[in-house]
């Protein structure tokens, strides 16, 4: 909407992150593009990073803080050699030991300690806070503070090319939420002891989206300037949340439901008992998320959008 706040569009837009911005720099853009406050994302990404980042607009704001902890992938280039305070090249480098004779074989069986469940400490130059401050705040101050391991997931840790003369290849990666793949990079390289950089990353899919999924800013841009909706761009809320079982209510339930009057599960058909469900009306369109008490037999508001 041209000339004044959009309060229409409501739904996911998926957005291929540029490098050099950060998560919050494309909420902040977007504004701009959509003339709309109600926005927000899921999973931080580094500015070095590009790639899948889901933007949650106007009602679709709700479902940020409690979407499901999708697995999500990576394509990250690294360099063997070198060591840096942010664990890729966009910080201080400084030449390590030298990495000739390693060989693909050689980074292959150092993938091993890396996959599974693993813990993992936080990198300085992160977002992750430790007595009400976060680290990167003390990393530009150059305070370095201990940090606890964390526990995380690598589901696929795969070395996809290596060129063994100039010490850098590529790594896919399948990971849980929290996972630092600059971390596992830089731990890596500890491993093989040269150290080693990441030097570029891409997220190829989160919250259930790949980059098929996603839309350039410059594109987001041309098509407000040409004074078109961003409706066309827009992907369904319930779709992060494809995990849960769903339910449909009849227009009766459908009433109760949005006055936050809790349902007999006896009389709803097709329901599991016991945990989220996605909720769609009469009209099949999802209006929320809905959690069965099977102790109780009831059914209940879990978040309505």
């Amino acid at each position: 909407m041209i000339g004044g706040l959009n309060d229409n569009l409501n739904g996911i837009i998926c957005v291929n992150k540029p490098q050099g911005f950060t998560s919050f720099d494309v909420i902040a853009k977007m504004r701009g593009i959509l003339r709309l406050k109600r926005l927000g994302h899921a999973g931080t990404l580094d500015p070095m990073a590009t790639g899948v980042l889901p933007v949650f607009v106007g009602k679709a704001t709700k479902a940020c803080d409690i979407i499901p902890d999708h697995d999500k992938t990576y394509k990250a280039d690294f360099r063997l050699g070198f060591t840096s305070d942010t664990q890729d090249s966009s910080g201080k480098m400084v030449e390590c030991a030298s990495a000739d004779g390693i060989t693909a074989e050689t980074i292959e069986a150092s993938l091993t300690d890396f996959r599974g469940n693993i813990m993992q400490i936080p990198p300085m130059y992160s977002a992750v806070t430790v007595n009400g401050q976060r680290l990167y705040d003390l990393a530009r101050k150059g305070i370095e503070v201990e940090r606890k391991p964390r526990p995380i997931t690598v589901y696929s840790l795969e070395l996809t090319s290596y060129e063994e003369n100039a010490h850098e290849g590529t790594l896919e990666i399948s990971c849980s939420r929290g996972t630092y793949i600059r971390t596992i990079i830089n731990d890596i390289g500890e491993k093989l002891g040269c150290g080693a950089v990441m030097t570029s990353l891409v997220r190829t899919a989160a919250c259930g989206f790949s980059l098929s999924d996603c839309v350039s800013l410059e594109e987001l841009q041309e098509n407000a300037d040409s004074g078109n909706s961003a409706e066309k761009y827009l992907l369904p809320i319930d779709k992060v949340f494809g995990e849960y079982p769903s339910v449909t209510l009849n227009e009766h339930q459908e009433k109760l439901y949005r006055n936050g009057v809790k349902l007999d599960i006896k009389r709803m058909g097709g329901i599991k008992r016991g945990g989220i469900h996605r909720v769609f009306g009469a009209d099949k369109g999802f209006i929320g998320l809905g959690i069965a008490d099977s102790d109780a037999m009831e059914f209940s508001v879990y978040k309505n959008f």
